[in-house]
């Protein structure tokens, strides 16, 4: 019996891949135990690693991303290249392309995520990694802003600490690496609930993933996302919800969004994306 109970778990428990989308929430750790950054040099091939860092979100692309180069270079990464990309021009530039086919992990720095997607989208240098992520070839990371550009749907900007209401949050395009999702980032940090739900509500489709400071968001190739670090996930599921008044009011008006799934989730929790269940813990709650 416990041999069958033990193989069962086994089957449930989610099988790391080796390379990873990891969104990242902002502020991560850049001193002490730098876990989330750590993970990302050794999902990108640890010594072995070729890390792409991508600055252009920063208004100070240089300083950021000479700062990650430092770290990535005191864990031991066997090469480190900063892609200055400024123009969307540079994105057919050969050294820059042969550099993302051939690297091992790319890093997408914070700052402003429309910025971001205007140098990258429908870019050749975005359908190289997007391939390659795909593929498993590439592990991806964004914080911030970096993380902000991962669903279709993106959270351009917009306010916090509101009832959700349409005009709480400004929507753009984002670069579709996890198409299905919305992210929000630096989320109870920032009291950013209301600005999720309210981008949920105009797009019932997506699932909401608000994700706090010094936290990621790990999602493996299998669609199971794990959670790291120091604060909480936040997963809004409108799956099952069964009315909104949201294309019926006006801009500030309240929004009201029936039978919401939410899920808190902290670290070593996981989700899978597709099948918008959590991997029951250890420890439940007493029924």
């Amino acid at each position: 019996m416990l041999q069958l109970e033990a193989q069962s778990l086994e089957m449930r428990i989610p099988q790391a891949t080796k390379t990873a989308v990891m969104v990242i929430g902002g502020a991560e750790d850049k001193v002490h135990g730098r876990e989330i950054l750590h993970t990302f040099f050794s999902r990108s091939g640890a010594v072995d690693a070729h890390i792409a860092i991508i600055p252009s979100a920063s208004r100070e692309p240089g300083i950021i991303g000479a700062r990650y180069t430092s770290i990535f270079g005191e864990m031991g990464a066997q090469k480190i290249e900063t892609l200055d990309i400024r123009e969307r021009e540079q994105c057919e530039d050969p050294a820059i392309r042969a550099c993302l086919e051939n690297c091992t992990g790319v890093f997408l720095t914070g700052g402003d995520q429309l910025r971001l997607c205007g140098v990258l989208a429908d870019t050749s240098v975005m359908e190289i990694i997007r391939q390659r992520v795909q593929k498993g070839q590439l592990t991806l990371a964004g914080t911030s802003a970096g993380a902000a550009v991962m669903g279709h749907h993106m959270i351009a900007g917009g306010g916090s600490g509101e009832s959700p209401n349409r005009s709480l949050v400004d929507m753009a395009t984002g670069l579709g690496i996890l198409p299905k999702v919305i992210v929000d980032q630096h989320f109870q940090n920032r009291n950013r609930m209301a600005r999720l739900i309210s981008a949920i509500a105009a797009h019932p489709d997506r699932l909401g993933i608000g994700i706090d400071e010094d936290t990621c968001a790990m999602v493996e190739g299998d669609g199971w996302l794990q959670v790291m670090g120091k604060g909480t996930v936040t997963i809004v599921d409108p799956g099952d919800a069964c009315y909104t008044n949201q294309s019926d009011i006006g801009a500030n008006d309240p929004i009201s969004l029936h039978n919401l799934r939410l899920h808190i989730l902290s670290h070593g929790d996981r989700y899978h994306l597709h099948q918008r269940n959590v991997l029951a813990p250890v420890h439940q709650l007493p029924s």
